[in-house]
């Protein structure tokens, strides 16, 4: 009886952690199809007559498009960098790399927390005297640092989780070293190299502060879903809540497409 009790309490913690987590969720997608009246109601208002104003004001603004496009390219092309730059890196440390392994480990972390201010500021001056300041190119290049550091850092313990055996049976059926890379230990390195690269995404992909300090024209998403909080005299939370969804779409489609793929292609039976 007590282990029941012990059960049902369990998952009744559960549930109500899980319930927690997503009320902000919930809460915001509610409020994206609320009035402003409704949303500002000081009794929250569960019961409404839905709207989709909020989200016709966000898609028919030029900003939006313009910002989806821009996010799609640079965020884009940082993550392709960071796969191709990583990935042969984070492997190279995970077994070729003793002394200093730990090193350079904390310092990749480093720079994957290093306050996006910190990371802005020089980039500012050095766009600036490039002459590519409020350009792609310099946003992509600065994303990099995130993309390629974040891979890095997920990318060794992938990789040290390959057996050494079926590399060392490679080897010695005339494997060379690239082609133990890319035939033996990434293929079995990659579903967690995939949770690498879309966790990578993600966080690139909602990046607010580096894109803020490096454009003034060509923005990406999240800085044009900030800026509707300058919208007229008042707060328009209901145009905020509904870019807040509008900017999540993307990693959740996303998402949502690779983990179809890979339980498709890693739920196959071996023949």
């Amino acid at each position: 009886m007590g282990r029941v009790t012990l059960r049902l309490g369990g998952g009744l913690l559960t549930w109500l952690v899980v319930l927690l987590a997503l009320l902000p969720v919930l809460w915001t997608i509610l409020s994206s199809f609320k009035s402003l009246r409704d949303i500002v109601s000081p009794i929250p208002v569960l019961v409404f007559q839905p709207t989709l104003e909020n989200y016709r004001t966000v898609l028919a603004t030029p900003a939006v498009r313009d910002g989806l496009v821009n996010s799609i390219i640079v965020v884009g092309s940082a993550l392709l960098i960071g796969i191709v730059l990583g990935v042969p890196a984070a492997y190279a440390l995970a077994r070729f790399v003793r002394r200093l392994k730990g090193d350079i480990q904390f310092f990749v972390l480093s720079l994957r927390f290093m306050p996006p201010v910190a990371v802005a500021l020089p980039f500012i001056a050095l766009w600036l005297d490039l002459g590519l300041y409020d350009t792609l190119i310099a946003v992509i290049v600065t994303y990099c640092i995130v993309t390629i550091s974040t891979i890095i850092w997920l990318g060794v313990p992938a990789f040290e989780q390959v057996p050494r055996a079926i590399e060392e049976a490679a080897a010695l059926e005339g494997y060379g070293p690239f082609a133990v890379f890319w035939k033996v230990a990434l293929p079995v390195a990659a579903p967690s190299l995939v949770g690498a690269v879309l966790f990578t995404f993600v966080i690139t992909w909602n990046e607010l502060l580096i894109a803020l300090a490096l454009t003034s024209r060509n923005v990406t998403l999240p800085v044009v879903a900030a800026g509707f909080t300058t919208l007229g005299m008042e707060v328009p939370w209901g145009v905020i809540n509904a870019s807040s969804v509008v900017l999540a779409l993307p990693p959740l489609i996303l998402v949502g497409l690779i983990m179809r793929f890979i339980d498709r292609y890693f739920s196959r039976p071996a023949r």
